[in-house]
């Protein structure tokens, strides 16, 4: 949305598009640095997740969409993987190294973990990911 606007001259209030950067500098070639440091991700259920960079957080157990455990209908179960840190609250993953989400870093990774969870956190409270507009 803050791309279209910026295409068409318009100006956006502060309690429109809050997640919403202009990327029109990256589509035409001219960006000096980087747009967005940290991506909101929602899943079906309504669960939040963020990534910054390789890693993404989430702050839930569980896929937030996919329901293994109504195999007659979708056939999901036979996909459905081993939680590798089942009593984690949340998750963890290095999508580099790991783009299936198989290995919970949770655990393993507790200051990056603790990094986007205030993240998601500051966000979540403040309802925008985008700084306020002038």
């Amino acid at each position: 949305m803050a791309t279209c606007a910026e295409i068409v001259g318009a100006k956006l209030p502060d309690d429109a598009a809050e997640d919403s950067f202009d990327l029109l500098p990256v589509l035409l070639g001219k960006a000096d640095k980087q747009i967005r440091n940290f991506t909101l991700h929602q899943t079906i259920s309504l669960a939040l997740a963020i990534r910054q960079g390789n890693w993404k957080y989430l702050d839930h157990k569980g896929s937030g969409g996919s329901n293994y455990s109504r195999d007659g209908e979708w056939g999901l179960k036979q996909y459905a993987l081993t939680e590798k840190a089942p009593k984690a609250p949340g998750q963890l993953y290095n999508l580099k190294d790991d783009p299936g989400e198989t290995n919970n870093l949770y655990f393993k990774k507790p200051e990056i973990r603790k990094k986007l969870k205030a993240k998601l956190e500051e966000f979540k409270k403040s309802g925008r990911s985008v700084p306020l507009r002038q």
